[in-house]
């Protein structure tokens, strides 16, 4: 990358939020009350796609047309009645959006999560009023690793590719987001491995949100960013009204 960024699109499961494992833990239920094998870390590793591309991996072709919707709609019901609630945000992420802006940088989120989910991420990662654009499930007719989520992002945000970079935790959102023509720095607070992020194409790799804001000025964003470059940024679309995080 040679030219200026404009915004950062965001994953939130397993980067912005501690959500990964229970999402696994929603999903084996779900799976095996529909009586299919699932088998926790073999579902885990499957974290980062929705619904529309997990359940094939788990569900015989031949009953996947009857069971979908249904497995779907259980699921959704189960997390949020049972895990939801247990959802935490990573440390520092409102420091780092803080960050961003500061830098020049608007900010979007590109989760395979429903919109309730998401509602509910914002809330514990307290990013409500700092986020700029924002696209959900809804937006999307193909999950993560398809590029749908990221591109509908970029619409939202009006930017080229080439003004954008991804930050995720799973080897979905770096392929998803190679796949719309978008750098990715890659976050290990996921769970997935270092060697796979890199090989699904996450040019750097940070411990958590925290180590990002920690290492800001020699990440890619930080020697890109508007405010480095000299450039005016864009105006955030929500100034940020709370101070001290």
């Amino acid at each position: 990358m040679t030219g200026i960024l404009r915004a950062v699109i965001f994953d939130v499961d397993g980067t912005l939020v501690d959500s990964v494992d229970l999402h696994a833990h929603a999903w084996v239920e779900a799976i095996r009350h529909f009586g299919f094998h699932a088998d926790f870390d073999e579902v885990r590793s499957q974290i980062g796609k929705g619904g529309d591309q997990l359940m094939p991996v788990f569900v015989p072709e031949k009953d996947l047309k009857r069971v979908k919707d249904d497995m779907d709609h259980f699921r959704h019901d189960l997390f949020a009645r049972k895990y939801m609630p247990k959802v935490k945000g990573f440390r520092r992420v409102r420091g780092l959006f803080q960050h961003l802006h500061a830098e020049g940088l608007r900010i979007a989120l590109a989760s395979s999560a429903k919109g309730d989910e998401l509602e509910h991420y914002k809330q514990a990662a307290d990013i409500e009023d700092l986020v700029d654009v924002e696209t959900s499930s809804d937006d999307a007719d193909r999950s993560k690793p398809y590029p749908d989520i990221f591109q509908a992002a970029l619409d939202r945000l009006g930017l080229p590719a080439e003004e954008v970079v991804v930050v995720g935790d799973s080897p979905w959102d770096a392929k998803a987001a190679s796949r719309a023509g978008l750098p990715v720095l890659g976050v290990l607070c996921g769970g997935f491995p270092e060697q796979d992020l890199r090989k699904a194409g996450c040019v750097e790799i940070y411990r958590d949100p925290e180590d990002l804001q920690r290492r800001f000025a020699a990440s890619l964003i930080g020697r890109h960013s508007p405010k480095t470059l000299g450039q005016p940024g864009r105006p955030s679309a929500r100034g940020d009204r709370r101070m001290g995080a």
